[in-house]
């Protein structure tokens, strides 16, 4: 992982010996991890802190008189939260957010859910009331440790005034640390205003788990073990790397593409690991999955050997684990957490370890080694199956496709932009028809699924990246989860780019209803709802702020919301009836994918020669 700022030995920390609050300790270690955003609201129990923030900003402010330490307020805590998330998504550092007790600290339990299902290093501090009233149903008391305690990494109760220095330094270690997380720190308002030595050092003693962290930090391959993969991968004629998010979450892009452009092994990704290989290298084969890409999806169906980095089988890409790859004679897996190792597919060969450090181990053994083996024959096989099944959608409808609205911004974007999404077909038409050249450039809430995610998500990114590109993705009913948040982009006039998908119903639920319950559309058409987005942006200030319903119109107004200097807001109006293809239904393999009316499929529509598909016999 990328880790802030490293520490200041003790014996150097010029504040050492100080006299300090609990609340001025906490900020202080926020400063020594090299925080300087922190996402929040406040409230009477967590007063303390906010004010030790204002003063530590009045103390460090910087020449050009901005804070060294952004407070910044969204509409509500759960934004705090998913802005968090955005920051560390988008850099891989640890996002920070600061809340009251109470209603404060339950509005960011959906937040560090997420978080913790798709492993993302966020440090939550929520305000709590004194220790002296803790269980008495006090005002805006919650029980945050049995509230939390499913739901994060480690959650942290400071009952010691003592423990605050090391508490607040160890929940950085264990939220950035192997598999990372979100870590909840409960800080009762006593402590934030007792008043102590600050020492400028100090842990706490987590004796067992800095073992573990240390046996994954000195893990490496054995020459035994290095050896019994390439043994694998030379009997091999079809493998295949499937790749997941935590090659993103453990910097290991670059080690990742080396290796496939090593030993010429293409390339499927999760939803999850998107931009852990430039999706236009010609070893990448884009999404497999539900959703996935056609090609890639046949892919899985015919390789023999499948290298999974950094995934977990989930059920949206092994719904029937039997079913997965079934040609596949070997899998192998690398990950970092060993709970995922056989949790879903047996596996032929393991490693668990950091996904970077293991696949240059890989590189080099097999270079030193002169390991040779032509996957050619089934290059050309992946790379025809690119070209005969190809995304595609209905070009010539009147109506708009939210399809087509992609790969306009996909034309203007280049991969070079930071894209958040809330959930729902917009989200899987980003994943289809959007590339990304770099990791930590895709931001979407894959696990949970939440609506409500992208606008805060791209908020948190623009703040880590003020230069950058950031477009949030959205569909009308994501986007209200969080609308509050419109107001929080144009207070710091933030250059975030909202594209609004707007087909009056919840697009996914309704897909569902039309496959599955014979169009029955109970509660997902929002057609009568009368919220007028273009005007709730207007309201909130946003200088641009368009709706277009004309497909003639589209491609002028998606380069010209690009290109706006600021704030900018585009809601676009596309087909209610657009389905998001190809499908593999719940339950079903592969083979049973669905394509749709308009990418070729091999059992259904054009073309359907079947000359591609592979038998048992056929071997490269």
């Amino acid at each position: 992982m990328t880790e802030q700022a490293p520490r200041i030995p003790s014996t150097h920390h010029p504040l050492a010996g100080e006299q300090m609050n609990g609340a001025e300790m906490v900020v202080q270690v926020l400063a020594d991890e090299g925080v300087d955003t922190v996402f929040g609201y406040s409230g009477g129990a967590i007063l303390p802190t906010y004010d030790a923030v204002f003063r530590y900003n009045e103390r460090h402010r910087h020449d050009d008189g901005g804070d060294p330490m952004q407070l910044i307020v969204p509409a509500n805590e759960q934004g705090a939260g998913f802005m968090a998330a955005g920051y560390a998504r988008s850099t891989g550092k640890v996002g920070v957010f600061l809340v009251t007790s109470g209603p404060g600290a339950t509005n960011t339990v959906t937040p560090i859910r997420d978080c913790m299902a798709d492993s993302v290093p966020v440090v939550a501090i929520t305000g709590q009331v004194a220790r002296g009233a803790m269980g008495t149903d006090a005002f805006q008391e919650a029980p945050i440790v049995n509230i939390m305690g499913n739901c994060a990494k480690h959650v942290f109760l400071i009952t010691r005034p003592e423990d605050v220095e090391a508490t607040m330094r160890t929940a950085f270690e264990v939220a950035r640390s192997g598999r990372p997380g979100p870590v909840v720190v409960d800080l009762p308002k006593d402590v934030q205003n007792w008043v102590g030595e600050f020492r400028g050092e100090g842990l706490l003693d987590i004796r067992g788990y800095r073992q573990r962290m240390e046996s994954l930090r000195q893990a490496k391959l054995s020459e035994r073990k290095c050896r019994q993969f390439f043994e694998l991968l030379g009997h091999s004629s079809r493998p295949l790397l499937y790749v997941g998010g935590g090659v993103i979450n453990s910097d290991a892009g670059d080690a990742l593409t080396e290796f496939a452009h090593a030993f010429g092994v293409p390339v499927v990704t999760t939803v999850m690991g998107l931009g852990a290989i430039d999706t236009t290298d010609d070893l990448s084969l884009h999404m497999l999955g539900m959703h996935g890409t056609a090609y890639a999806n046949y892919a899985v169906e015919d390789c023999d050997f499948i290298i999974a980095v950094g995934s977990r089988f989930d059920d949206r890409v092994a719904a029937k684990a039997e079913l997965f790859a079934p040609m596949a004679e070997h899998v192998a897996h690398i990950d970092i957490d060993a709970a995922e190792i056989g949790k879903v597919k047996m596996v032929d060969w393991a490693h668990v370890g950091d996904a970077g450090r293991s696949l240059r181990q890989l590189v080099e053994f097999g270079r030193h080694e002169g390991f040779r083996r032509d996957f050619g024959p089934w290059l050309e096989h992946v790379r025809g199956l690119r070209e005969k099944y190809p995304m595609n959608f209905d070009r010539d409808n009147p109506l708009i496709q939210p399809q087509h609205v992609l790969e306009l911004l996909n034309g203007l974007t280049k991969g070079d932009a930071i894209v958040s999404t809330g959930v729902g077909q917009h989200q899987m038409f980003a994943a289809q028809y959007l590339d990304f050249h770099r990791p930590r450039q895709w931001l979407t809430s894959g696990s949970m699924g939440t609506m409500g995610f992208g606008l805060p998500a791209a908020i948190g990114a623009q703040f880590a990246h003020p230069d950058a590109l950031v477009i949030d993705v959205d569909g009308d009913g994501s986007i209200r989860m969080n609308l509050g948040e419109m107001e929080t982009v144009t207070t710091y006039n933030l250059p975030v780019k909202i594209l609004l998908l707007n087909n009056s119903c919840d697009g996914m639920v309704r897909q569902w209803q039309r496959l599955y319950f014979e169009d029955r559309f109970s509660a997902s058409d929002k057609s009568l709802h009368r919220k007028d987005f273009v005007k709730a942006a207007e309201s909130d200030g946003f200088a641009f702020a368009r709706r277009i319903t004309d497909k003639s119109e589209l491609a002028d107004a998606l380069e010209a919301f690009v290109s706006f200097a600021g704030p900018a807001f585009l809601e676009v109006v596309v087909d209610p009836d657009a389905g998001v293809y190809p499908m593999v239904g719940p339950g079903m393999s592969y083979r049973e994918m669905v394509t749709g009316e308009h990418i070729g499929s091999r059992d259904h529509g054009e073309p359907d020669d079947r000359s591609d598909r592979l038998s048992q016999s056929e071997m490269f």
